[in-house]
């Protein structure tokens, strides 16, 4: 069960304007160390800390894990990101640096959208 008191949607969203100005780009301190999706922003529970504090059941996005890999190590690369179900966990094994921070950004504008609209939904639903 999800512990994480964030707003989903605020979750999402800052996730995307976060790629979207170029957040995942190499550090200057350290250039040869890979940046790792949603692992690097302020979307894990655990950004910032030198060690996990927080266990990834506790994080929204493994809503969006299938079942099957929610116990991955990092169980948020395994959310599948188009219809042909491209994974994080994949395309960085691949080197798809480009393609994956494109459909991470593609995925992300797909839930707010969708989620969003859900809202709106329940909104008029619940107007007397």
């Amino acid at each position: 069960m999800t512990k994480d008191g964030r707003d989903i949607l605020e979750v999402l969203q800052g996730e995307l304007d976060f790629i979207e100005k170029g957040g995942y780009g190499r550090s200057v301190r350290t250039p040869w160390l890979p940046k790792s999706i949603f692992q690097d922003s302020l979307s894990c529970l655990n950004y910032g800390y030198p060690f996990r504090a927080h266990p990834c059941s506790e994080c929204h996005l493994l809503d969006f894990v299938p079942p099957e890999n929610r116990s991955e190590m990092v169980p948020c690369h395994y959310i599948p990101l188009d219809k042909a179900g491209d994974t994080i966990e994949e395309l960085e094994s691949e080197g798809s640096e480009y393609r994956m921070k494109n459909l991470v950004g593609e995925w992300l504008r797909a839930q707010i959208n969708r989620i969003g609209a859900e809202r709106l939904t329940r909104f008029w639903e619940n107007v007397d």
